[in-house]
This record gives C-alpha cells, sequence and structure tokens, in this order.
C-alpha cells in the first residue's frame, strides 16, 4: 500500500498531456498511437516548445498537420526530425479529430531540456 511519502505532488512535477503519469511510451509505443490516430481518421500535427515556456505559450507547430496522411511511418519521421531540429524542445504529437473539431489525443513524445 502506498504511503502518502510516496504519491508525488503535481505542483512539482509537472505533467505533460494525455500520457504525463506514465512511464515514457518506447517508439513502438508511439507508432501505435500513430496508428490510432490514422485509423481514427484523425489528423496528425507536430509541436514543440521549450520546457520554459511550456505552460505560459502557445505551442509551435512544425510544419502544416498533416491532412490526409496514411503513413505512420512518415509521421514518426517527422517527429524526429522536428527533435534533431530542437533537441532542448519538448515535442508533441496531436490527433486533430475533424468531426468534433477538438483534439482526440495529445502527448509529449520527446521531453526537452531546460
Amino acid at each position: 500500500m502506498n504511503s502518502m511519502h510516496d504519491i508525488q505532488d503535481y505542483k512539482t512535477k509537472p505533467t505533460l498531456e494525455t500520457f504525463g503519469f506514465l512511464p515514457k511510451l518506447s517508439q513502438e509505443e508511439v507508432f501505435r498511437q500513430i496508428s490510432y490516430i490514422l485509423a481514427q481518421g484523425w489528423t496528425p500535427a507536430i509541436e514543440h516548445e521549450h520546457p520554459s515556456n511550456a505552460a505560459d505559450h502557445y505551442w509551435t507547430m512544425w510544419k502544416l498537420p498533416f491532412f490526409g496522411e496514411q503513413d505512420p511511418n512518415a509521421v514518426m519521421a517527422e517527429l524526429e526530425a522536428c527533435h534533431r531540429a530542437y533537441p532542448d524542445h519538448h515535442v508533441k504529437l496531436l490527433g486533430y479529430d475533424n468531426y468534433t473539431q477538438s483534439q482526440g489525443l495529445a502527448f509529449v513524445v520527446y521531453e526537452g531540456r531546460m
């Protein structure tokens, strides 16, 4: 049984998006999330921001959303390209649901350094 000392305070350890409380996802797990986004008919998009601004600003979009993209490998390659271009930034994957006009899924794939 967990004691109160084992519970993390959300104010001292900020979390980022959908999977913020879980261990970091493997590349295979990220690939499966991309496949899920595409299977739902959602539009994948990538955003990035420096950790010091992540809570205070809208994140910068990496290219335009990938309208009509059906290849998870292409989305994975863009995630990696964004991370290479901005290694100190958080890099987030989003799945935009055109029907509900909202984000169906969003999570940080790469965490930047302060």
